[in-house]
């Protein structure tokens, strides 16, 4: 399956990085904050291959790329369990 270049890049504006998380943050819990903002269609926390432990951070696609600003607008710096929350657009993956 091919993936033409402009559905690549609108994608990549709607994914957003997010870091400093509590190792308590769930895929589900991750999904709900960002909930409050428009629809999620993903949401992810990262964890260690081996512990299975969260790695306090994650990635939420939102539906559109204006609800990815509206997400950072409101929710950059906000308070997740006692923890400020960093939130920007994804970068891409290294090769």
């Amino acid at each position: 399956m091919f993936l033409n270049k402009e559905v690549i890049e609108m994608e990549q504006e709607n994914k957003l990085y997010i870091g400093n998380l509590p190792y308590s943050v769930t895929d589900a819990s991750l999904a709900e904050t960002f909930a409050v903002v428009g629809e999620v269609i993903e949401a992810v926390v990262i964890k260690d291959r081996d512990s299975g432990r969260s790695k306090g951070f994650g990635f939420v696609t939102m539906a559109t790329p204006e609800l990815a600003q509206q997400a950072i607008s409101q929710l950059h710096e906000s308070e997740v369990d006692g923890r400020q929350i960093v939130v920007n657009v994804a970068r891409p993956r290294e090769e």
